[in-house]
């Protein structure tokens, strides 16, 4: 039996893959092992490192505050990223070529520019030119960077998504007398969403993280930030990054497991209902009466 991509495994390659699982497991439990006792002889796996996370103070002061600040940072990101991006993304695809060309030239500027060094350009445009004070300043900073790059990764992934469906999707739109901009927003549009959804997952979840890069540049009071001064009060270093590290799985991992059941209702909600008409209740319709059908009628013409 085959598939599209591979061959499907025979005897001998079954056994083989569980034995290369078996070796990767155990492999990885020594490596698991070999962390905790050198974490033990390093003494980081005192009580008295880890028993501050056990206490209110520590989350309410430190914690909670910074993922607070990334969150917003975050959100504000995707809210603002996402519709640009499909705005250059479809941009880019114009018949004009006055439209096409700058949005392609702004794409690419943003995207070929690394995150921070928008960040950085950001809070010196703030300081030089606004009157944004400097307890709102590292927001705005972290926000403009995240939202010039992102979005102009996300025109080429809602680009790349649109230009992955049939040509037949567009030329039957066309056929049935609908204008681009209809069949962009009406026919491409919904059904590539699927489709680009894995891709503006991925990119959403780097959002989060690159919050962080703010916190250490700008001294804005994110997560990674809110650690440090954990770390720095009760001098517990490798405990805090190993709590701010696990909270930032679980917060990627939640937004990852939103877009799974998504993608799965998205998909579901386009299947086919397999409804089919009755013998009796079609014996009545009169072809002419229905668009596009080929009637007798007095009005038709061979």
């Amino acid at each position: 039996m085959t598939s599209v991509l591979y061959d499907a495994p025979g005897p001998r390659a079954k056994r083989r893959n569980v034995l290369f699982s078996v070796v990767f497991f155990v492999l990885l439990a020594l490596f698991l092992w070999w962390v905790w006792l050198t974490m033990d002889d390093k003494g980081q796996l005192k009580w008295a490192l880890w028993q501050p996370f056990t206490t209110s103070d520590a989350w309410t002061t430190y914690l909670l505050p910074g993922l607070g600040d990334t969150l917003k940072a975050a959100g504000l990101a995707m809210v603002i990223a996402l519709p640009l991006g499909a705005f250059f993304g479809i941009a880019r695809m114009s018949d004009h070529r006055w439209v096409r060309v700058p949005a392609g030239v702004v794409v690419e500027f943003f995207r070929s520019i690394p995150v921070l060094l928008l960040m950085l350009f950001a809070n010196e445009f703030y300081v030089r030119s606004t009157g944004v004070g400097s307890e709102e300043r590292p927001l705005y900073a972290v926000v403009t960077g995240l939202v010039l790059y992102n979005a102009s990764v996300l025109a080429e992934i809602v680009r790349a998504g649109i230009l992955s469906l049939p040509k037949g999707q567009t030329e039957a739109a066309h056929a049935i007398g609908l204008r681009k901009g209809q069949t962009m927003t009406s026919i491409l549009l919904p059904q590539s969403v699927t489709v680009m959804l894995p891709a503006i997952v991925s990119q959403l979840v780097v959002i989060v993280k690159d919050t962080a890069l703010g916190g250490v540049m700008l001294g804005f009071t994110e997560l990674l930030n809110a650690r440090s001064t954990l770390a720095a009060n009760y001098a517990n270093v490798v405990a805090s990054f190993i709590v701010v590290g696990i909270i930032y799985i679980l917060l990627n991992l939640a937004l990852t497991t939103f877009a799974s059941w998504l993608e799965g209702r998205l998909r579901r909600s386009k299947k086919s209902t397999g409804a089919t008409v009755a013998l009796e209740d079609a014996t009545g319709i009169n072809p002419a009466q229905v668009g596009g059908g080929f009637g007798t009628g007095a009005g038709d013409s061979i």
